[in-house]
């Protein structure tokens, strides 16, 4: 596979709240030797239903591979592949930084406010700083800081998405289920 083909793909996938569901969907990946770049689970909007939020380097082909595989699984709903102009997208960024540092120099709080980061905590040890947003500007944010020497742990959370439709894809998946009289789990 061409390097160049390689886009940044985030799938969306439901199903019911079963155990062993997430190494199923992993495992998909595994046999594919695609790595995932985060991950998320969470309950969705509709009740039974959880939502995972996954991120992969790949191209459409496999991809779209991936996706039909992981639809196949007993326990999964609904699952779908999204590029990012697809989705409403958000992650936070956790910074932990050495306080002594930060009030010897002030334009640590500069970037930080510069960046529309908070702080969350201040103690005489550290400080936390918080970052809501895309990729990106959490990892620039980091990068900003790092160059101050100021940074004693970092951590990005999964990615958390939404379709930019008006309700979850698998909504009206489910109606046509329900309106043909079979359960989700059926």
């Amino acid at each position: 596979m061409e390097e160049n083909k390689k886009k940044l793909y985030t799938l969306l996938v439901y199903s019911e709240n079963v155990a062993g569901i997430l190494n199923q969907i992993t495992a998909v990946f595994t046999r594919r030797q695609v790595n995932i770049e985060s991950l998320n689970v969470s309950a969705s909007s509709i009740e039974g239903v959880h939502k995972y939020t996954i991120t992969a380097w790949s191209d459409e082909d496999q991809i779209v591979k991936i996706t039909r595989q992981i639809e196949k699984k007993i326990d999964v709903v609904k699952a779908n592949y999204f590029t990012d102009d697809q989705l409403f997208i958000r992650e936070t960024g956790l910074y932990k930084l050495a306080t002594e540092l930060v009030m010897k120099n002030s334009e640590i709080s500069r970037t930080i406010r510069k960046f529309e980061a908070s702080i969350t905590e201040v103690n005489p040890t550290y400080v936390i700083v918080m970052k809501y947003g895309v990729t990106d500007d959490i990892i620039s944010l980091y990068r900003a800081l790092d160059e101050f020497g100021c940074v004693l742990q970092y951590t990005r959370s999964g990615r958390i998405a939404v379709t930019r439709g008006t309700q979850e894809q698998v909504s009206e998946f489910l109606e046509q289920r329900e309106r043909s009289g079979l359960r989700p789990s059926e």
